[in-house]
């Protein structure tokens, strides 16, 4: 099939997660001989397999004046039009099959982010998701959480890992490690871990170790502050670590636990939508609230038989979010629209 993709982000512009599944989704579709050309403002990535345009996203409101050069492109020389946000200023009669990826609810983050700026951009991104999910011909979510927020979806596929980067390592750090990956502030909470580390887990467990994937932490006893790191690098981490720990507010999905549990290495998180669905509400990792984060993270670091046991199930969870797993999902889906429209 011959696939237009849209994406505001991609991995050689930000390390916002949707970028990355864009890429590699887009990646695996092309291996699967399909012929992918992605449209966004951010440059080509050196590993991408696929075809690129880049789109100037302007100076100011960029995601939405993104949007809007595609108002009168014509995509009808594609199959399919796969757009993964971006898409609500599309013009009638552009694009034969329009699918649109929502990645998450931004009606959910203007709840959870400070300031009210802020608050007002995620509500006018919001309002422009509703307005691209209503216009596709298909709407996919990527969990059934964000179905909640956008009751006429629903379809759901999964977001992806790549099984051939993160898998399980022969051997674990020689100390008591926690790998965290998001941002210290705001919804990802690595300063409220970083909090917890110092209280609870260092005073219990001298050795332990924290390492901060993240640009804005401070340097702290036992914390390792890495900053943005290459994706081998990554693998190596989540395969070295004893335990991953994301403590956000809200995940719409949260790739991240899926990328630890693929790496053989147990999860803690807290109840946010997405870490409760990945997880099945604690049967392949930890759930608990933020009061008790210490409290199992400590009895996970000293306890190796639950280390084992949860690695083990999360590896087995894991391996249904692989992408031909899920591309195999999608190419049905786009024969299934194809049909329909002609």
């Amino acid at each position: 099939m011959r696939i237009a993709m849209i994406s505001y982000y991609l991995p050689s512009g930000s390390k916002i997660g949707v970028g990355y599944q864009a890429h590699y989704m887009a990646n695996a579709l092309s291996r699967r001989g399909h012929s992918i050309t992605m449209f966004s403002p951010c440059a080509k990535c050196d590993d991408a397999l696929y075809e690129h345009q880049q789109i100037d996203a302007g100076k100011r409101l960029k995601t939405f004046y993104f949007a809007w050069q595609f108002h009168n492109h014509d995509f009808s020389m594609f199959d399919i039009l796969h757009a993964h946000g971006e898409d609500h200023w599309i013009g009638p009669g552009r694009v034969k099959c329009h699918i649109k990826t929502m990645h998450g609810s931004c009606l959910e983050e203007a709840r959870k982010v400070p300031g009210i700026k802020e608050k007002i951009r995620m509500l006018g991104i919001a309002a422009s998701e509703m307005i691209g999910s209503i216009r596709a011909d298909e709407c996919v979510a990527v969990s059934k959480n964000t179905t909640r927020s956008y009751r006429w979806i629903s379809k759901v596929i999964p977001n992806g890992v790549d099984l051939s980067r993160f898998h399980p390592g022969n051997e674990k750090e020689s100390k008591p490690t926690i790998l965290f990956v998001g941002t210290y502030q705001n919804r990802k909470r690595g300063k409220m871990l970083m909090d917890i580390f110092r209280s609870q887990i260092r005073p219990a467990i001298p050795e332990a170790q924290l390492w901060m994937v993240c640009n804005d932490a401070p340097i702290e006893p036992g914390v390792s502050v890495l900053g943005k790191v290459e994706l081998e690098k990554l693998a190596e981490l989540y395969r070295r670590a004893w335990v991953f720990c994301l403590p956000s507010s809200y995940e719409g999905f949260g790739v991240p636990y899926i990328e630890a549990m693929a790496s053989g290495t147990a999860v803690v998180a807290t109840p946010n939508a997405g870490a409760r669905e990945v997880l099945r509400e604690g049967a392949d990792g930890i759930v608990v609230p933020p009061m008790k984060l210490g409290e199992a993270l400590i009895r996970l670091l000293t306890n190796t038989d639950e280390r084992d046991r949860l690695a083990k199930f999360g590896l087995a969870r894991a391996n249904e979010f692989g992408w031909d797993v899920i591309c195999a999902q999608y190419e049905t889906l786009y024969k299934q629209v194809m049909g329909r429209n002609r």
